[in-house]
């Protein structure tokens, strides 16, 4: 079977933030996210949004269900962020698995491989992690500065893992992490992610505006 015609697109979006949220979700109302964003922008051009993500997901669970949930789907483009689920968790649980930044690169090379064999376009998003104050709860746990330090630490090279992707594969790269630490210089970053890692409103607004300012 063919491409679609160029005035209708498939667009996979794979976002390990929860979908519901500010307009990520397909069938939200909120004009935030990509979705609502691209429609009062295009609003003549139809566009199909997929967003299979779980939230949760490290790149191995991704690997588990691509086949049936991003392949199968034929999409045109594929948006995906993944990364901050594969970092230093296990200095919480100290039998939790280590991921090690080629283990992640691996396993991400993978998933992007047929995509490109099939002439997808990509767009990788880098994963973040913003320099928060104070203690948060994570679950049971709290985590503390000395913890996100660790944290940064083992997501460092996986954000180059992520950029060395990009260039290889020729993918659109939003580089979120450096983003938000600009955004986050003028007006404190809870603004932006209230626990470092998960968007308020107006993070997801910056995300999906320079999603839009990449593939638009």
């Amino acid at each position: 079977m063919g491409r679609r015609s160029p005035r209708s697109r498939r667009v996979g979006a794979l976002d390990r933030i929860r979908r519901d949220v500010a307009g990520l979700h397909p069938s939200s109302s909120c004009r935030s996210g990509p979705r609502g964003r691209n429609t009062e922008l295009h609003p003549h051009r139809p566009v199909t949004w997929l967003n299979t993500a779980n939230a949760g997901d490290e790149v191995r669970d991704l690997q588990a269900r691509w086949k049936t949930d991003v392949l199968d789907t034929r999409p045109d483009l594929v948006s995906i962020l993944v990364g901050v689920n594969d970092m230093g968790w296990h200095t919480l649980d100290p039998k939790g698995h280590v991921i090690s930044a080629e283990e992640f690169e691996a396993g991400y090379d993978r998933l992007l491989a047929p995509l490109a064999e099939a002439g997808t376009q990509l767009v990788l998003i880098e994963p973040f992690l913003l320099p928060i104050n104070g203690v948060i709860e994570a679950g049971a746990a709290l985590v503390g500065e000395e913890e996100r330090r660790q944290w940064c630490t083992d997501l460092d090279p996986k954000i180059q893992a992520v950029r060395k992707l990009a260039r290889a594969y020729d993918a659109h790269l939003l580089a979120a992490d450096g983003m938000f630490a600009e955004l986050a210089a003028t007006t404190g970053p809870e603004y932006w992610a209230a626990d470092g890692v998960h968007p308020t409103p107006a993070g997801h607004a910056a995300l999906a505006a320079a999603w839009l300012r990449l593939v638009t």
